[in-house]
């Protein structure tokens, strides 16, 4: 339980400071506007799953905002290595977070439901 509760803390640091690099440190326009909205890490906090959001719908700003964070990944680490004080950074896997659209999606279903 107590490494569970180790996991979560790291991921929960790494997910505010990823938020603030993202902000302070990166200058490439592909990320800007990007929300970091959960991090998921293994056990052995060798790997961080990485999600985030984007304001825009549109799949070209997607593909370009994950293309940028791909090349951003090793500025987000060296980052990473200054401000935690870990033995080893984990490796990080940049995945888009689907959950807020599926949500905006049941909730016009039940809209929709509801002027029937």
């Amino acid at each position: 339980m107590a490494n569970q509760f180790r996991v979560d803390r790291v991921g929960m640091e790494i997910k505010r400071e990823v938020n603030e690099i993202l902000q302070k440190k990166v200058r490439d326009p592909r990320v800007q506007g990007i929300t970091i909205t959960d991090v998921q890490m293994l056990g052995d906090l060798s790997m961080a799953k990485v999600y985030y959001t984007l304001m825009s719908n549109l799949a070209s700003e997607q593909e370009k905002a994950q293309t940028g964070l791909e090349k951003a990944k090793g500025t987000i680490k060296r980052e990473l290595g200054h401000n935690l004080k870990m033995y080893k950074i984990p490796d990080l896997t940049f995945i888009k977070d689907e959950s807020i659209e599926y949500g905006n999606k049941i909730d016009q279903m039940l809209r929709d439901l509801d002027q029937k």
